[in-house]
């Protein structure tokens, strides 16, 4: 069964926004992990806009479930941070200096020589790596050739023509890429813009998936209907193909 990965950013952004500790980024993780959540995912960026480094110093401490850390590891300070925190996972993204949000997927066929060094770091260290793929069959073989364990398939792409009423269409490259990521001995991660609507079809479609991290759209739907309760709705979304 695809696990669930919470992505705590939005808590971090709502607490810096008045510059406490309210909420408290350590105790909504613990609650995540207490409601049903199978992993925390953060994505510290440098200029600290949501999550903190030393957030994530906190949360290794203290999380019970798999801790996923993303971010770009051209940034000296990410990579040191992962090192000296170890989590289950590091997710690698191609983030540029000041991005919103994450917006396009690794060239691994450009970048094929930095990220095999790179990865090794991090494998070397005995942290599962998972690289940050577009649905494109070249990316995804190429990706094979990194040493990663795994590749996140980037579902911005997905989640918009599904909204639009395109959902066969939507699927097509997703379900032909993690075929082939499959058959190349890869894990699959999905993630960026699913919710609770959208990732029933995607998981009917896609069963192999081994784990999502939703992070806006999930902290959204918990304003109206409660955080425990939201992430009981994900896991049953999760849950409906089987």
């Amino acid at each position: 069964m695809t696990r669930l990965s919470v992505n705590i950013n939005k808590i971090a952004t709502l607490r810096n926004s008045r510059g406490g500790d309210n909420p408290n980024l350590v105790q909504v993780a613990r609650d995540c992990e207490r409601f049903g959540a199978e992993g925390i995912t953060v994505h510290p960026r440098p200029d600290e806009r949501h999550i903190r480094y030393q957030d994530v110093y906190d949360l290794s401490a203290i999380l019970s479930t798999e801790f996923n850390i993303e971010g770009n590891p051209k940034e000296a300070k990410f990579v040191e941070l992962v090192l000296a925190n170890k989590p289950h996972q590091v997710t690698l993204v191609p983030d540029t200096l000041g991005q919103l949000t994450s917006d396009h997927g690794w060239d691994t066929i450009k970048e094929q020589s930095y990220l095999k060094e790179i990865i090794g770091v991090f494998k070397n260290a005995g942290i599962r790596v998972s690289i940050f793929v577009d649905p494109n069959e070249k990316m995804v073989e190429a990706a094979a050739s990194t040493g990663t364990d795994r590749i996140e398939l980037y579902t911005e792409m997905y989640a918009k023509q599904f909204a639009a009423g395109n959902k066969e269409k939507a699927i097509e490259p997703y379900i032909s890429a993690a075929a082939l990521a499959k058959k190349l001995g890869l894990g699959i991660n999905a993630g960026h813009d699913l919710d609770r609507f959208n990732l029933p079809y995607l998981i009917q479609s896609i069963p192999s998936i081994d784990e999502v991290s939703i992070g806006h759209a999930l902290i959204s739907d918990a304003l109206y209907l409660g955080l425990e309760n939201t992430i009981q709705l994900y896991k049953r979304a999760l849950s409906i193909h089987s």
